[in-house]
């Protein structure tokens, strides 16, 4: 089986509408407005032009994708957003690899960044509390709709004091 962990291109696009479509199923079922839950293509193409997405492929299919942005009115922080695994590759660790690679190797690694931001429902059922497993914790919140709350999340991956030794 071959992984290999790459920059999503424009060409992706169509592809990564298909995993992001399929991944946040659940997201749309539960009525939580995420912009991903609803994007269309176009939507998929711009975000992939202004911004920065990794993608995990997996034997030449895209299993996992992770949006990488800057949200300079929250944090300095790089933000995670629009992260998805396709259905066929759900519980098998997939998503769990993508994430490590992009907070490790891009965002500790390459950008030097101290920690980094994701965004989550309060209201799905399991996504706050994986998320506090991986090592994020809650810095703020606000409204997501008429029902819901955005909990914004910071993981720290080095401390300063940590380039001092």
């Amino acid at each position: 089986m071959s992984e290999i962990y790459r920059l999503a291109t424009i060409e992706d696009a169509e592809e990564q509408f298909k995993v992001i479509h399929d991944a946040y199923a659940s997201i749309r079922e539960l009525g939580i407005t995420f912009k991903a839950a609803n994007a269309d293509i176009e939507v998929i193409r711009e975000n992939l032009a202004a911004n920065t997405s990794y993608v995990l492929e997996i034997n030449g299919s895209i299993a996992a994708t992770l949006s990488l942005k800057n949200l300079p009115e929250l944090t300095d922080l790089p933000f995670l957003y629009w992260f998805a695994v396709a259905p066929a590759f759900k519980n098998q660790g997939v998503g769990n690899r993508l994430l490590a690679y992009v907070e490790e190797v891009i965002v500790r690694d390459t950008l030097l960044a101290a920690g980094v931001v994701l965004a989550t429902s309060k209201k799905h059922p399991w996504l706050l509390p994986m998320y506090e497993r991986k090592g994020y914790a809650a810095f703020f919140e606000r409204p997501l709709g008429e029902t819901d709350t955005l909990v914004f999340m910071k993981k720290t991956l080095f401390s300063h004091a940590d380039i001092a030794q």
